[in-house]
């Protein structure tokens, strides 16, 4: 209310198109937290508006103390089945450091190992709750099923116990913040192998036969299936609709190219994110470095994936 007050006053007292311009870009980094300085080495804004979080593009003192107010909770959703319940220490340890803390949050885990979970001291209002699944041959069917998954826990069990839902690779360790500036109705994450690369690099389904295909010379971003999240509602259209397209290519003998990644990329080019969260907040590799990754909040930890993935073949990206 102040800022559209701030806006109607100057526009009527100056009627000026460069006052016009520049109260209106004050109102829209009060309203998504963004310092009026920002950065001007990184796209913050998406071509529809969403914001881009990166370090310097938000207040954190700011945006903290208007959700404190809001009471909220974030559910928080991994996958540890066979040997990735190793990663389960590092992931937990560094979460209960790192990521939202101050604020409620409840991690729900699914394994078919419950007995290997590691003893890890969780801080007050962080809970978690584990429940087992069935053991799969093919880690292809372990990233595809997370989809239905989600679908059911969103409809049955977090209407009343969540606000917002992040689901999260589990062979992941935080380095840094994730917090409240990445709340969003839905909410994407831009894979750090594509960030900065030209859109025919992008490694789209290209097959028309799949319900994830993308023409060539379409799409915005590049999105990692590895962390997304939102509000629920947004999130269970997200799961409910990738899971209908993988049932349909299941039923015609196709697997996309990425399997669900293909199919949420496939959603976030129809169904525009309304915030982009940075290759800070997943990055592959902690060792590695980016000019404009001025931090690593989150980070895929190394591994070898023959070792550790069920039916394992090598392709040119992990």
């Amino acid at each position: 209310l102040p800022c559209f007050v701030l806006f109607c006053f100057c526009f009527a007292l100056f009627c000026s198109v460069p006052i016009f311009l520049f109260v209106l870009f004050i109102c829209f980094c009060t309203v998504y937290h963004i310092p009026p300085h920002g950065r001007t080495d990184v796209a913050s804004v998406t071509p529809w508006l969403a914001p881009i979080v990166w370090e310097g593009t938000f207040d954190s003192t700011l945006i903290d103390s208007i959700y404190k107010q809001q009471n909220i909770t974030v559910a928080t959703t991994l996958f540890a089945l066979g040997k990735y319940t190793r990663f389960l220490k590092d992931f937990l340890e560094s979460a209960e450091e790192h990521y939202f803390v101050g604020f409620r949050v409840h991690y729900y885990l699914f394994t078919d190992l419950p007995e290997a979970i590691p003893n890890v001291k969780l801080g007050q209002e962080r809970y978690l709750t584990v429940k087992k699944v069935p053991s799969l041959n093919r880690w292809q069917d372990i990233s595809m099923g997370r989809m239905e998954i989600l679908k059911k826990l969103i409809e049955n069990e977090l209407a009343n116990e969540a606000d917002y839902i992040f689901c999260l690779d589990v062979d992941t360790k935080f380095y840094g913040r994730w917090s409240v500036e990445t709340l969003g109705h839905l909410v994407g994450v831009i894979h750090p192998w594509f960030f900065n690369v030209p859109r025919f690099i992008f490694t789209y389904e290209h097959r028309r036969e799949s319900q994830a295909y993308i023409p060539a010379g379409e799409g915005d971003y590049y999105f990692t299936g590895a962390a997304f999240g939102g509000s629920l509602k947004d999130v269970q259209n997200l799961t409910k609709t990738c899971r209908e397209q993988m049932n349909i290519d299941a039923a015609n003998s196709i697997e996309a190219i990425w399997h669900e990644e293909s199919h949420l990329n496939k959603y976030f080019l129809y169904n525009k994110p309304s915030k982009l969260l940075s290759p800070e907040y997943l990055w592959r590799d902690i060792s590695m470095s980016a000019g404009q990754v001025k931090i690593i909040r989150f980070s895929h930890v190394a591994k070898n994936n023959a070792e550790v993935r069920p039916n394992f073949k090598k392709k040119l990206y992990p």
